[in-house]
């Protein structure tokens, strides 16, 4: 009998939160915050219709065809209520470029390629004062750089076994502290050899967590191309049952994006983890005394001196101020990446979205920093038609948060308007969203984004920063 009670009373409640979602019985109830009549867009569930969402302690609560009331009702008719945006690349994570980050839709901002040498200290300088939510992997160069010794000349050489053991203690220790995986720039530090790296996929195998690799190549050059490149992260998976995901495929990939996206298509069909992103972009950015700029660069990447930009001047360079800028260092803009390849890739199901985006420094930088999202929606969906907007939304919040939640629990309520999941949200007008941030004025707020919600909580409303709001909260492995 009590068997039977207890099976009735499970009932009734799935009835009833099943009644709630659906707006019967939800209209009776009050909410902290009400968005009204607007298109709501879920990737997951494929819902796009016209509904009232109400948002109670950080969740959405109610999604109802009928009105509800709420403390605070905001007339959101006209408007597209998508989950908030998930950028799993946005290197430094500021408050400055975060806020710039909300006004182009994110709720979250991942450091997943450089991650950090030091979780626990990266998390703590970030506790209570996060505008939208933030996380980090692990990361691999800074493990590098201490088992040889901390010096920067380090990229350059090669370890022994007794160092990539350092390196390997350094990083699971780093995971036990709740770093998102381990973070990589290969290209970066050329001295890792390929043996190392495929012991640090053994440990992202044990640890059961995604490695986020920006790959040992870019260029069309034989040997050293960026086939070659994607060969050796198929080969880790496959080898180790590690998962990876492949940063930029548009900046790395150049003009072999077509046959990468194949390589990554094909590997999925066989049951092994490989994802990839990309900027909607044709230009890169990085500091010019990167290894990526090695000489022979300009064979590999088919381009020459005056594709290269100083970042804080706009000046294009020539041979000898390339020479020049390459003894002294700085952030410079490569205008490298082919417009079909990016759009090739943008357009492809398997691809997400995500910034790259690099802290502004003096007002310069990158604009994907500030535009990346809005670009994409604007220009993208909008104008070109590219995507869809179903399908530009999931790439930006839907995949994003499953690339993660197989690990990171937090994030299988991210990425997703349903009941019970976080009130992470963007609300935009899909006939004006656009992005405004230029290469000659970086840091332009897009336009269109008329509210972001972070864990219920206002940081955009009206279009307009909310200047005290620091909802934002960490993201870490279990």
């Amino acid at each position: 009998m009590k068997r039977i009670l207890a099976i009735r009373l499970g009932t009734l409640i799935a009835v009833a939160a099943a009644l709630v979602s659906t707006g019967v019985g939800a209209a009776a109830q009050s909410y902290d915050l009400v968005l009204s009549g607007g298109r709501v867009m879920d990737p997951e569930s494929g819902l796009d219709a016209v509904r009232h969402v109400g948002i109670r302690d950080g969740t959405i609560a109610a999604i109802s065809e009928s009105p509800l009331d709420g403390e605070t009702v905001v007339d959101v008719s006209g408007l597209v209520v998508a989950p908030g945006f998930i950028d799993l690349h946005a290197h430094g994570q500021n408050r400055y470029s975060s806020r710039l980050q909300a006004r182009d839709g994110v709720t979250t901002a991942l450091e997943l390629e450089s991650g950090t040498g030091d979780v626990e200290e990266w998390y703590a300088r970030r506790e209570g004062q996060a505008v939208i939510h933030y996380g980090a992997t692990a990361s691999h160069g800074a493990a590098r750089r201490l088992a040889l010794g901390g010096q920067e000349e380090a990229v350059r050489l090669a370890a022994g076994l007794e160092q990539v053991v350092v390196m390997e203690n350094r990083l699971r220790e780093e995971l036990g502290r709740g770093a998102l995986g381990i973070g990589y720039g290969i290209q970066y530090t050329p001295g890792a050899r390929r043996e190392e790296i495929h012991r640090m996929f053994q440990l992202a195998a044990e640890e059961g967590v995604t490695n986020f690799v920006h790959i040992r190549y870019a260029g069309m050059v034989e040997p050293g191309s960026s086939i070659e490149a994607v060969h050796e992260m198929i080969a880790n998976a496959a080898t180790t049952g590690a998962g990876v995901h492949i940063v930029h495929i548009g900046s790395s990939g150049l003009g072999q994006v077509p046959t990468l996206l194949s390589m990554i298509e094909g590997a999925q069909e066989r049951g092994l983890d490989v994802t990839t992103e990309v900027y909607p972009y044709t230009a890169a950015s990085t500091d010019i005394r990167a290894a990526i700029f090695d000489p022979g660069w300009r064979e590999r990447f088919g381009s020459d001196y005056s594709d290269i930009e100083w970042d804080a001047t706009g000046e294009r360079l020539t041979e000898e101020t390339f020479d020049e800028r390459r003894e002294t260092g700085g952030r410079i803009i490569a205008h490298i990446i082919p417009q079909e390849m990016f759009e090739l890739a943008l357009a492809h199901p398997l691809v997400m979205v995500a910034s790259d985006g690099v802290p502004f420094l003096d007002g310069n930088g990158h604009p994907r920093g500030a535009g990346t999202f809005a670009r994409v929606l604007g220009r993208y969906v909008r104008e070109e038609g590219l995507l869809t907007l179903m399908d530009a939304i999931r790439k930006m919040t839907l995949m994003p948060a499953q690339r993660l939640e197989g690990y990171v629990p937090q994030m299988a309520d991210k990425g997703r308007i349903r009941v019970g999941a976080d009130a992470d949200i963007a609300v935009f007008d899909p006939d004006t969203v656009i992005d405004n941030a230029t290469f000659e004025a970086p840091t332009q707020p897009s336009g269109g984004i008329e509210h972001v919600i972070v864990s219920g909580t206002f940081v955009v409303r009206d279009a307009e920063l909310i200047e005290d709001a620091l909802p934002g909260q960490a993201i870490r492995r279990d």
